[in-house]
């Protein structure tokens, strides 16, 4: 016994093959063309070895009826056995091929859309909905696999066809003729049904993703629904969406249907035509009874070929519809080209928005301050580089080099972002703490003091190696919130910058995580969007916005307290709008 190890190609596409569906599933092929070689050739074989029986068939019969029981029927009777070993042993050959390179090229593809979605960050959700990047890894991929399975049969079916037709026109030019013209004639009325066909399958796809997107995104806001009592509506929507999806569903299933009738009932009409012409041709004694056998086992054989020719039809109609939707997946590009050079940030480099002028030296713990939360955020999120659109006409800077100088792996490790709301994969509570980082445990417990997540911590069974819920969906928006915050902790990164980290926390807790977080960030740079009081008054600087990103000023949290500057002005409007949403949020709550 034996063991073939086959491995996956790691080779990206390049730009041009994701033009047109064609190119991709060309380059695909071209990835596994030793296995797809060998799998068109045991194919070939096997067809050609079954096309053999009905030719050694006739033999044998009119040997028998001439000479009865002789060495020649003997003969003719080996090779039919000789013919069904060939086919037993390199159609379990084929086969396997045939299924690895089905496996291959879904795998494949399947490995390129979590490699786009994985490394494209927020531009994949700007672009597309959920629902059609989970259908173009749980069902396009699979379908464009099937392509790669049918190519053994469609060359196998087209190689034997020509034989056979060859054979017979040399036995019978009559029959020939009609098996040469008649299966032909056969595919090409099916083929007038594989355009409409395609366009209901189409239909039928567009429709799926829109209910799968409708679905996740139910799921992802159900708290949110019940908590304004939407849950009817999306229900609704839902509802109805799925009656799209059936009709749609109908229509292929209408056309298919009738597609496989004909499939059965054109072929077997042709071969009853064989039959009888067949018939009259040996009663003229034009060609004996097992020429007439052997057109008779060509023409019922025929069919199959012919199913198989058309099958290949429909499954490249539905390989190409996948296909065009999985590069629409593959298309996305990242919101970060990563075209610098420089690998090393020193750790006493300056952080600086040229825009605004804001400035993050090292060990300083600054904060941000804007009237509107989503100009500050905005201004953070340029800071690291996380849109290059963001940075076209506002640079930014790190120890006065651009930073599309360096390169992006050197820029995540000197900055890191945490957003207001975080994203908690599924996994262990570990895993969502650590991330693709190792930390032993007294860091990590660490952190969890540092960020109050103690609840967290005691709301699963067994501690850091309980499972979560995909984006944490068992944990309360202020808890999701802490657990990301503590990740972003766990990084020690030089530079941390936080976008509003304690919105959704209660003021005591609030209170502690401030101080905790000012203690712990000592020493390293940390710059913080936030507009609450109770975590401005451990900050270093405070800079001061306004509406528009502009920058009026900057100062210890005293001084803007008690100063009489549009920054101090601005920031006490701004904090003290704070203090009263708060107060109200936990008088209603």
């Amino acid at each position: 016994m034996y063991t073939t190890v086959w491995t996956l190609t790691d080779k990206t596409p390049p730009a041009s093959t994701l033009t047109s569906p064609t190119r991709y599933l060309v380059w695909l092929a071209g990835q596994q063309r030793r296995i797809i070689a060998i799998s068109m050739v045991c194919g070939m074989i096997s067809f050609l070895t079954q096309a053999v029986t009905p030719f050694a068939g006739g033999r044998a019969i009119d040997a028998g009826l001439d000479n009865g029981l002789t060495s020649t029927l003997m003969m003719w009777a080996g090779v039919m056995l000789a013919a069904a070993l060939i086919q037993v042993i390199f159609g379990a050959i084929g086969h396997r091929h045939d299924t690895y390179s089905w496996i291959r090229a879904a795998l494949t593809t399947s490995r390129l859309l979590g490699h786009t979605v994985a490394t494209t960050g927020d531009a994949i959700r700007d672009e597309l909905p959920t629902g059609e990047v989970v259908a173009s890894v749980a069902t396009d991929a699979h379908r464009i696999g099937d392509l790669y399975f049918q190519l053994a049969r469609f060359f196998g079916s087209l190689a034997t066809y020509v034989v056979v037709t060859i054979i017979m026109l040399a036995t019978s030019p009559t029959l020939g003729i009609i098996i040469a013209i008649g299966l032909p004639a056969v595919a090409l009325i099916l083929t007038f049904l594989v355009r409409p066909l395609q366009r209901r399958q189409d239909n039928q796809r567009e429709a799926t993703g829109r209910l799968t997107s409708l679905g996740s995104d139910t799921v992802s806001g159900l708290r949110i629904l019940r908590g304004i009592g939407g849950e009817r509506v999306f229900t609704r929507q839902y509802h109805e969406q799925s009656q799209r999806v059936r009709t749609a569903g109908n229509k292929v299933a209408h056309l298919q249907s009738l597609m496989d009738g004909l499939q059965v009932l054109l072929p077997g009409g042709f071969v009853i035509i064989i039959l009888w012409v067949g018939a009259l041709e040996a009663l003229a004694g034009r060609i004996t009874p097992g020429q007439l056998v052997t057109f008779y086992g060509y023409a019922a054989f025929l069919t199959w070929p012919m199913q198989n020719l058309i099958m290949t039809v429909q499954v490249a109609i539905r390989t190409h519809v996948a296909a065009s939707k999985v590069l629409r997946v593959l298309r996305v590009t990242n919101t970060v080209t990563d075209t610098g050079t420089r690998t090393q940030v020193p750790d006493d480099a300056i952080l600086i928005d040229h825009t605004t002028g804001i400035q993050l030296p090292a060990a300083t713990c600054a904060a941000l301050v804007c009237e509107d939360p989503d100009v500050s955020a905005t201004v953070l999120r340029r800071m690291a580089r996380l849109h290059d659109t963001l940075e076209v006409h506002t640079p930014v800077s790190l120890d006065h080099v651009p930073l599309t100088e360096y390169t992006k792996d050197a820029l995540r490790t000197a900055i890191t972002v945490s957003e207001s709301t975080p994203h908690i994969f599924s996994g262990t509570l570990r895993e969502a703490l650590t991330g693709r980082m190792t930390r032993p445990d007294d860091e990590i417990m660490h952190a969890i003091d540092l960020t109050a997540c103690h609840d967290v911590l005691e709301s699963v069974p067994d501690g850091l190696d309980s499972p979560l819920p995909e984006k944490g969906r068992s944990l309360s928006g202020g808890q999701r919130q802490r657990v990301a915050l503590a990740r972003a902790l766990l990084t020690q990164s030089p530079r941390l910058l936080l976008i509003d980290p304690t919105s959704a926390v209660d003021a005591h807790t609030e209170a502690r995580i401030s101080a905790h977080i000012a203690a712990e960030r000592a020493g390293k740079a940390t710059l913080i969007a936030t507009t609450s009081p109770l975590m401005l008054e451990h900050m270093d600087i405070i800079h001061v916005l306004d509406a528009h990103g502009t920058l009026l000023g900057s100062g210890t949290h005293h001084d803007l307290l008690t100063g009489d500057t549009p920054q101090a002005r601005t920031y006490r409007a701004t904090t003290t709008r704070t203090l009263t949403d708060e107060d109200t949020t936990h008088v209603t709550h």
